[in-house]
């Protein structure tokens, strides 16, 4: 059985930083796409950052380049995304999602598995 886990979300402070873990059961991580994705309520969910599978190719949306990261580790069967200069507008339910082929996408309907979520809250 596939199963997901975020966690790591909290309430930080304008500018703070937070990293965000994702671990997996039932699959292999490296072999397939997994992607981060959010959803702020009355808001559509939003794909931010994605990595294929064995190559390990990362991607950003414009909405946090430069201020995000995402990383895997391959040992621990663990995917990360650690967020920098985080903003009020930055606050959403962060979810983690793998696909079932290594070709990532931001498209949210072309992940088979995602996990429960993690709250992440930006306020002063």
């Amino acid at each position: 059985q596939v199963q997901l886990v975020e966690s790591g979300g909290g309430l930080v402070k304008p500018g703070g930083t937070l990293r965000l873990s994702c671990a997996a059961s039932g699959l292999t991580l490296n072999e397939y796409a997994v992607g981060w994705f959010r959803q702020a309520p009355g808001k559509e969910r939003e794909g931010l950052s994605c990595i294929s599978g064995p190559e390990g190719s990362t991607y950003y949306s414009g909405s946090v380049k430069g201020r995000v990261t995402l990383s895997r580790d391959n040992a621990k069967n663990m995917v990360y995304l650690q967020m920098n200069s985080l903003e009020p507008e930055d606050t959403a339910v962060y979810y983690c999602a793998a696909r079932e082929f290594p070709i990532p996408t931001m498209n949210g309907y072309e992940y088979h598995s995602w996990g429960q979520g993690t709250q992440v809250t930006v306020s002063s």
